[in-house]
């Protein structure tokens, strides 16, 4: 049986809006498809060894939570660097997303300063951002839909070439004037998108799943899985985004 190791840090600090059920959703997965996976919590202050991570999942978390991160972590964004260029894979939500930039500046003018891993910077808007978002991604030959909840006032912008893990169909996404949501360098996905994300959208849930097999040279030898209910709660968070988008625009004529 293959066999994964996925990392999650500090959940009891990130893990706005359903976050925690991306990594159920990872597990429960990794185990239809036949995968081990090891699911291992880090908390704030654990000696991490990331040469044993494959996957690392990062949730959302406030501001004071994105500091506390960011300062556990001081000191330790090279070997991030050199694990994510090797191959590990991580996926970051919100707060976490920002992190792996250069920095992130609050409301009241503190720059936190991120790992720098990719080249992105965010900065607190006086507006937030919130409700159901559906996006098009093309992670894939035939690109698909994501869907997810957003809520965050800070507005993020990607480096010239750093690819966007998607564009905004509905919603706002990384700061809500280009159309861009998340980013993709790599293994590394970082994103906007809550709700949890991943169990509404199984075939992003598969492709980490690959990607962290890959990264020890195993084979993702998929299994036929009846995503029928996944489905449907992918369909409906299309329906709310549309809804919500009509009404939008309807109290603007």
């Amino acid at each position: 049986m293959a066999l994964i190791n996925i990392y999650h840090l500090y959940p009891e600090h990130l893990n706005l809006y359903g976050d925690r059920g991306n990594m159920l959703a990872l597990s429960r997965r990794a185990n239809w498809h036949g995968i081990e996976a090891n699911i291992i919590p880090v908390e704030p202050g654990t000696l991490i060894n990331f040469s044993n991570c494959d996957l690392l999942f990062m949730g959302g978390g406030q501001d004071s939570d994105q500091k506390l991160v960011a300062e556990d972590l001081k000191g330790r964004s090279s070997e991030i660097r050199k694990a994510i260029e090797e191959g590990m894979t991580i996926f970051a939500v919100c707060g976490s997303y920002q992190l792996l930039g250069h920095y992130y500046k609050t409301t009241l003018e503190e720059k936190i300063g991120g790992l720098e891993i990719i080249d992105l910077y965010t900065e607190a808007g006086s507006k937030r951002m919130i409700g159901n978002a559906v996006i098009s991604c093309t992670l894939w030959d035939q690109p698909r839909t994501l869907v997810g909840f957003e809520n965050h006032a800070g507005k993020t912008f990607l480096g010239p070439a750093m690819q966007p893990l998607g564009k905004v169909i509905t919603g706002y996404g990384n700061n809500g004037v280009d159309k861009t949501e998340g980013a993709v360098y790599k293994n590394v996905i970082g994103t906007y998108l809550h709700g949890s994300l991943l169990p509404k959208n199984p075939w992003l849930t598969d492709y980490l799943l690959q990607k962290a097999l890959s990264y020890r040279g195993q084979i993702f030898q998929p299994q036929i899985l009846d995503d029928s209910l996944e489905q449907q709660a992918h369909n409906n968070a299309i329906r709310l985004a549309g809804s919500r988008r009509h009404k939008r625009i309807s109290s603007q004529v």
